[in-house]
């Protein structure tokens, strides 16, 4: 678990900012929530780190220490949830990227692991508003791409809570922290028109939507790989001089 926090030195974030013209620095934005009785509460934080990490391994990037709690009210009803206001999380997030703008770090991507941090949104088109370089990683589409690479079953809609694509990321990233279960484990609800006035418990008693029962390595890997060359696109858009 020791991944989960950066090792450099502020001479290692010096160093790569040399070789750039803007440094981007990259926060993993994960959440401690019920993820069904195979699957840690932190699994949305373990989720975010593998994607960052896999960046920092092919861009030069600032990697930062994931933010572990955040906006889960909508899993209040099961045991180990624990949430922050959307109010807190926008300000965490706006005094990281002006920290970082003041020690030389003009460029923030929030790569977020938790589906329910809705507000990260709002935060960078306001950010990007006022002239600040912010990006959301990843999006729907640069997940959609993953899915297709790394011949994920499930569609984004029936893959919504510790299903394929989280238990196959997961498997590869991090197999020591799944339990048993999650190969009889699937249940599907795809109409969650309620989702913000019931909760996940409206939808799911197990606290799982999705089929986690089709996951593997394999399947994370892929997921992995392509979501850093999705990334591409984004690093090229917050360093160029446009």
């Amino acid at each position: 678990m020791s991944d989960l926090v950066p090792a450099d030195t502020t001479e290692d974030v010096r160093t790569r900012g040399a070789g750039v013209s803007r440094q981007v620095a990259v926060l993993p934005v994960g959440s401690f929530e019920q993820h069904g009785p195979f699957l840690p509460l932190a699994t949305d934080t373990l989720v975010a780190c593998a994607v960052a990490r896999e960046i920092a391994g092919a861009y030069p990037v600032h990697l930062l220490p994931p933010v572990t709690i955040s906006c889960s009210h909508e899993h209040a009803a099961w045991p180990g949830t624990v949430s922050i206001s959307s109010l807190t999380l926008h300000a965490v997030v706006r005094d990281i990227a002006a920290s970082l703008r003041r020690s030389g770090v003009d460029a923030l991507v929030v790569v977020n692991g938790h589906g329910g941090n809705y507000v990260l949104g709002n935060v960078v088109q306001e950010s990007s508003a006022r002239g600040e370089r912010m990006a959301l990683f990843p999006a729907a589409e640069d997940w959609e791409a993953a899915r297709e690479r790394a011949s994920v079953v499930t569609s984004l809609l029936t893959d919504m809570h510790a299903g394929e694509i989280e238990t196959s990321i997961l498997l590869h990233a991090h197999p020591e922290m799944l339990r048993p279960g999650y190969e009889t484990a699937d249940f599907v609800a795809d109409d969650r028109r309620h989702l913000l006035t019931l909760g996940m418990s409206g939808y799911t008693d197990s606290g799982v939507i999705g089929r986690p029962s089709l996951g593997s390595a394999e399947k994370g890997k892929e997921l992995l790989a392509s979501l850093a060359d999705s990334f591409g696109a984004y690093f090229s858009l917050l360093t160029s001089d446009a």
